[in-house]
């Protein structure tokens, strides 16, 4: 699923159902040892089918710039959300095939060289269908650094260079290809690292370019993408429109209008959520990712881990009064000083170095979190530790069969089919074209960090390091990715590295972390995409090109999208200063400011230690470490229970981790969903499922996507919001959620018990 890490940012999430490998033979046979591989991806190849044509060029560059742009669009408003590659996938399909009907096939030279192309070389290719969704799918990944220029011009009410910003956008995306190359062998080359994910695409690749006849009274796959994306399109205007509250029904509200409890067990948006319900596809999707792409086994892990959180450990935990949680909202991810009252950031930090001035700390309060959010921290804690015995304990064995057969086929020059086909037919991307990317990349990086008056506070020394880090984890996290779809992330390391050598500096905690942890997330993100070409028979040097430009553009796109947004929508993030009904709240990016705060200003010394308040925040290493083997001994002990085969601990452990931004009605109506598609549906009418699941989720999201773009550029540009009445508030109408019950706090709106 789409989770966050704990600064509210998506990451992308590789969560599937328990990996069963099966290696039959040796490298002597003729295809792939995985039988998975074999069962999926075709031992053949065309070399004649063209590839990096003008038609992938034209609809590549399109649905890069449009991803990008609806997806950083999206990620400022209050129900954001993230558009995948898939309908690009599916839209660009008939229009390719249009192109190779109409376009004329006069072959055109280029000026001063050999080269020469058509308009139109043929017919529609697999090919160029793959090079332009791994085009697309650059714009639907994201750009963790935006979160920082977010940060500094909406919260910390900074300026900020743009070219330093830009810089910072580039580098931190681009760093991880020179990582991919020195790994490309023995991550992509490799018959045994067999990235489970691409399977999904190469089944969906062959699904739409296999001949469809319309069946008798139904609908081909494209045209009923069409019927629910004009649905889909048609009734987001009542939801982004005119009835906003429709995405947070809480009825407990509405009947306890004066109870501070009830309004917290109730409220969807700052409570509990028991009984809320959202009708609004961004409530279901938008934080965390379509329920229809994702197996029941981890709707249901999630579902386990959010109950239980939810409704059990932090009712105890606040009730109890566990770290004066009274004094504080029940779910709140915002800052707090020891009153009660919204921490004074000004008083603490020193506004010429942008660092914190310790003795106005001292003086004035220690940092307070929300009790949820303070659990939050724990369990990313416990979730890192609990991905490392959970991998070990169910995948250990298996990646170090892999790795040892990896290292030999690599030291003997063996490979399956598809490695000696791309070898044979293709040539190869010089090595030398990773290595320039990379001296290129640590040499920007370096003059963004110590020029433009060392706005962004880290020194060369730190980025040195988190080069280092990222470096040092991308072959073993790489390996766990190719072999068992998860990928453990780096935040948590990098923020405490950073946070304790290096204190006081929240952009310098937020710079290391994105050149630690996102430049070895993009290694991993090229070498996933390097190996589906490789399944597809995609030429490389074609592959590498793609991605290269495609992560450019997306980068500027997702820049001047968000430059733009920060300098043109008055009051943008400003929940005090936005008019009513106003979807510009930023919930993702507020998240990532109060992260900035607790692990940069503040610094772990000052919160996780005994000189902060939440130092036993740390027993949840432990337990995370110690959370799968529960799961692990009943599955060897009672092999024929198949569901303790099905437990699984990193998931149960991160599933609110998208808490907050997320809320509790956004889990409630993902859940819902979820159960229905990939249970009931699922098992009962299997062929519609197999047939539509994918292109309904797709096409959800698209619809929703084209109406609130052209809501904003025909309505909300010119602060037309929506008509005034009480539907008009994005807010589920639970005022008193937010409101403290310790005795004696004075919040502005609510009662002072």
């Amino acid at each position: 699923m789409t989770g966050y890490a704990d600064d509210g940012v998506p990451a992308k999430s590789s969560a599937k159902n328990e990996t069963s490998i099966d290696l039959t033979g040796g490298e002597e046979e003729n295809d792939s040892p995985i039988e998975q591989v074999r069962l999926t991806v075709l031992p053949t190849d065309d070399p004649t089918q063209p590839a990096l044509t003008f038609r992938t060029w034209v609809l590549g560059t399109i649905s890069c710039v449009v991803l990008a742009f609806v997806n950083q669009f999206f990620a400022y408003r209050q129900n954001q959300l993230s558009i995948s590659s898939v309908s690009a996938q599916i839209l660009v399909l008939p229009v390719g095939k249009l192109m190779a009907a109409w376009l004329p096939k006069t072959v055109f030279r280029v000026p001063l060289t050999k080269w020469s192309f058509s308009l139109n070389p043929g017919p529609f290719s697999l090919k160029e269908h793959v090079l332009i969704t791994i085009f697309a799918s650059s714009g639907a990944g994201g750009v963790y650094a935006v979160h920082i220029l977010t940060s500094v011009k909406a919260f910390y009410h900074r300026g900020l260079h743009p070219a330093a910003a830009f810089l910072l956008s580039q580098t931190t995306q681009m760093l991880g290809y020179g990582w991919a190359g020195l790994f490309r062998k023995y991550l992509v080359d490799s018959p045994y690292m067999w990235w489970p994910a691409n399977l999904v695409q190469v089944s969906l690749f062959r699904a739409l370019h296999e001949k469809e006849k319309r069946p008798k009274g139904g609908h081909t796959r494209l045209q009923y993408f069409f019927l629910i994306f004009v649905t889909s399109f048609a009734y987001y205007l009542i939801p982004s429109y005119l009835f906003p509250s429709i995405s947070y029904l809480s009825f407990v509200c509405w009947i306890w209008k004066d109870s501070i409890t009830a309004q917290q067990i109730g409220g969807g948006v700052h409570g509990l959520g028991l009984g809320s319900m959202g009708f609004d596809w961004s409530t279901v999707a938008g934080f965390l990712g379509s329920p229809l792409a994702y197996p029941g086994f981890a709707i249901v892990n999630t579902l386990v881990g959010f109950f239980v959180f939810v409704y059990v450990v932090n009712p105890i935990f606040y009730w109890t009064n566990a770290y004066d949680a009274k004094k504080f909202p029940l779910f709140s991810s915002h800052t707090f000083d020891h009153d009660g009252q919204p921490y004074n950031l000004t008083r603490v930090l020193d506004q010429k170095t942008f660092g914190i001035d310790y003795e106005a700390y001292n003086s004035y309060s220690k940092l307070y979190l929300s009790i949820f959010f303070a659990l939050t921290y724990g369990l990313s804690f416990a979730t890192l530790s609990a991905t490392i015995s959970h991998v070990a304990l169910y995948n250990g064995k298996t990646i170090w069969q892999l790795w040892k057969k990896t290292t030999i086929a690599a030291k003997d020059h063996l490979s399956d089919v598809h490695t000696r086909l791309m070898k044979t037919n293709y040539e190869q991307v010089p090595q030398w074209w990773f290595q320039v990317i990379l001296l290129l990349m640590v040499g920007l990086s370096l003059y963004a960090c110590e020029g433009f008056d060392k706005q962004l506070q880290l020194p060369w020394w730190g980025l040195l390091l988190a080069c280092g880090i990222a470096l040092f984890f991308t072959l073993p996290i790489g390996v766990i990715q190719a072999t068992t779809n998860q990928q453990p992330g780096l935040n948590v390391i990098t923020e405490l590295v950073i946070g304790y050598l290096y204190p006081g500096k929240p952009l310098a905690n937020v710079a290391f972390k994105t050149y630690g942890y996102i430049s070895m997330s993009q290694a991993l993100y090229f070498l996933n995409d390097f190996k589906l070409g490789h399944y597809m028979k995609i030429p490389p040097k074609s592959m590498f090109i793609v991605q290269l430009v495609g992560t450019l553009v997306a980068s500027s796109t997702y820049f001047a999208t968000a430059w733009w947004l920060l300098t043109t929508v008055d009051n943008i993030c400003d929940l005090t200063l936005l008019p009513e009904g106003s979807p510009w709240t930023c919930p993702g990016d507020d998240v990532f400011f109060n992260a900035s705060v607790i692990w940069g200003v503040i610094g772990p010394l000052r919160m996780f230690t005994s000189q902060g308040v939440y130092p036993g925040m740390n027993w949840f290493f432990l337990i995370g470490l110690l959370a799968p083997f529960p799961g692990w001994i009943l599955s060897r002990k009672f092999p024929n229970i198949k569901w303790f085969r099905f437990i699984h601990a990193p998931i149960i452990l991160g599933a609110t981790s998208a808490m907050p931004p997320a809320r509790a009605v956004n889990y409630l109506a993902w859940g819902a969903v979820g159960l229905f598609f990939n249970f009931y549906i699922y098992r009962r009418y299997k062929g519609w499922w197999a047939r539509h699941n994918y292109i309904l989720s797709a096409a959800l999201d698209a619809g929703v996507a084209f109406m609130g773009v052209i809501l904003f550029f025909t309505l909300q540009t010119r602060d037309i919001i929506g008509p005034a009445w009480w539907g008009l508030d994005s807010d589920d109408h639970c005022p008193l959620a937010i409101c403290p019950t310790a005795p004696g706090i004075q919040v502005k709106g609510c009662p002072v018990l």
